[in-house]
């Protein structure tokens, strides 16, 4: 065993002693907010509201950012194909997909890191505040619910911001 899965088995280990009904709830309620069932659909709404120039061009970088993200995320889990943790059982319907890495949180990670960008507040402490709450709590969520290795989930947000970033500079986001 490395350090990485010393860690990760210790922090799953610790996490199920948490276990609690009310706990399980929440959690399973927050899970969600990573998932793409929901992330799509608010993107595209939330892009829909631009008017402008900027932001009609801005209008699909949230979705693009949300829709590319789990591309990579799926592509990597069919590549590195990492079994699920089986430390304790899980407390959802375990995915049929692979664990590496987490899609849900690269998946809001990148949503939220986009959102930052087009709406110009990824300088304004309360929104970024805010959005590390999301992807904090989505992330433990995952956790939580025995669902995923914690480098799963730090992978999945170091991804997701990675994304945005190289996302960010392609051209056609830029103004012109």
């Amino acid at each position: 065993m490395n350090a990485f899965e010393l860690m990760d088995g210790a922090l799953l280990v610790w996490l199920n002693d948490w276990r609690h009904p009310a706990l399980t709830a929440g959690m399973g309620f927050v899970t969600w907010l990573g998932s793409l069932l929901v992330l799509l659909p608010l993107a595209l709404a939330i892009g829909g509201w631009g008017n402008g120039s900027r932001h009609r061009r801005m209008s699909l970088f949230l979705p693009a950012a949300v829709l590319g993200a789990a591309g990579i995320a799926h592509l990597l889990k069919w590549t590195v194909d990492r079994e699920r943790p089986d430390l304790f059982p899980s407390l959802v319907a375990m995915p049929a997909d692979a664990s590496f890495p987490s899609a849900h949180a690269m998946q809001v990670t990148a949503f939220v890191a986009a959102w930052l960008v087009a709406s110009g507040s990824v300088r304004r402490v309360g929104p970024v505040l805010a959005g590390l709450l999301v992807v904090t709590a989505v992330g433990f969520s995952r956790l939580y619910l025995q669902v995923h290795f914690p480098s799963d989930v730090l992978f999945g947000i170091f991804g997701g911001l990675l994304w945005v970033g190289l996302l960010g500079r392609l051209p056609v986001w830029r103004r012109g």
